[in-house]
């Protein structure tokens, strides 16, 4: 009989033991669970189900591993790099490696929660990149079915443990993380820098086969040149140039799908002067150059 959402999401703790091969993919799922602390109840409940290292929870503790808490019903208290945090339905708490935190419900409450802890190099080059940050430790989220989705099918590998479930767990784990980023980014980006961007994404995408011209497309939205870039590479990561170029190699790669359709003629159409400047720049995006591009999808 196929589990329901409410039965899925039933009281539920694992922690798991990983392979070198799971380790080679850079992403690891070392402890799931969800639990409701009913209110007048110790933090955390079932102590001894925990490793010793999760016990201390309530008073304070320092893990190896990253983790991900999510809470849905009830209020309590999240402390880390000593700032407090006031935990509502709605809450998401980013747990780093080697930082002192603690968090527990509100003893007159209770709350529900959902966890997941992982590691990886994967990880870890996000946390070293300023991608998950020290600075960004709490999350607003509210409360949402997405959400609940992703944990469902997380804890679904984990109770089943299929083959390289531990790659598909951290499938999930990154498709949690990336949206809770970008609900972050678009709380932080007012609604009129996503206009201006897709205003300037359409005119480039108009002006595929041209030279781009920030001036006028600036111009065009109303706004200034420098503004532009400001806007357009805080909500897209990149600068408006970066992002023409991007759109370029990808027009490239369809026009040299036709047989008929030299290299020196791609780079014509979409207006590069020169054909060894355009060879370069699409190997450096790509990894190939146009002219291998050419000979594997002919084949």
């Amino acid at each position: 009989m196929e589990k329901t959402s409410e039965q899925s999401r039933a009281s539920f703790l694992h922690y798991l033991p990983y392979s070198e091969e799971d380790e080679k993919l850079g992403m690891v799922c070392l402890t799931v669970g969800t639990t409701t602390v009913a209110p007048h109840t110790v933090y955390p409940p079932n102590k001894n189900d925990h490793p010793v290292l999760f016990r201390s929870v309530a008073e304070g503790r320092i893990l190896p591993d990253f983790q991900i808490v999510y809470i849905t019903k009830g209020q309590g208290i999240f402390n880390a790099e000593g700032v407090t945090y006031t935990v509502n339905p709605g809450s998401m708490l980013l747990i780093m490696p080697g930082m002192r935190h603690s968090y527990k419900p509100v003893f007159e409450t209770g709350w529900q929660e959902y966890w997941v802890g992982f590691n990886g190099s994967f990880f870890m080059k996000l946390f070293r990149e300023g991608i998950l940050s020290k600075e960004r430790l709490f999350f607003q989220v509210g409360l949402h079915e997405q959400y609940l989705n992703i944990f469902d099918q997380i804890f679904e590998e984990v109770r089943v443990q299929r083959p390289l479930y531990q790659f598909k767990a951290g499938v999930g784990i990154m498709t949690l993380l990336g949206e809770v980023l970008a609900h972050e980014r678009r709380k932080e980006q007012p609604n009129y820098y996503q206009k201006i961007v897709e205003k300037a994404k359409y005119l480039m995408e108009f002006n595929v086969y041209g030279v781009i011209n920030l001036p006028s497309i600036a111009e065009q939205i109303g706004i200034s040149p420098s503004r532009l870039n400001e806007i357009f590479k805080t909500y897209t990561a990149m600068t408006p140039y970066q992002y023409y170029i991007h759109i370029k190699i990808l027009k490239a790669e369809r026009l040299l799908e036709q047989p008929d359709v030299s290299v020196k003629e791609v780079a014509f159409r979409l207006g590069f002067d020169d054909q060894y400047y355009f060879s370069r720049l699409f190997k450096n995006k790509t990894g190939i150059t146009p002219s291998r591009w050419k000979q594997i999808v002919s084949r």
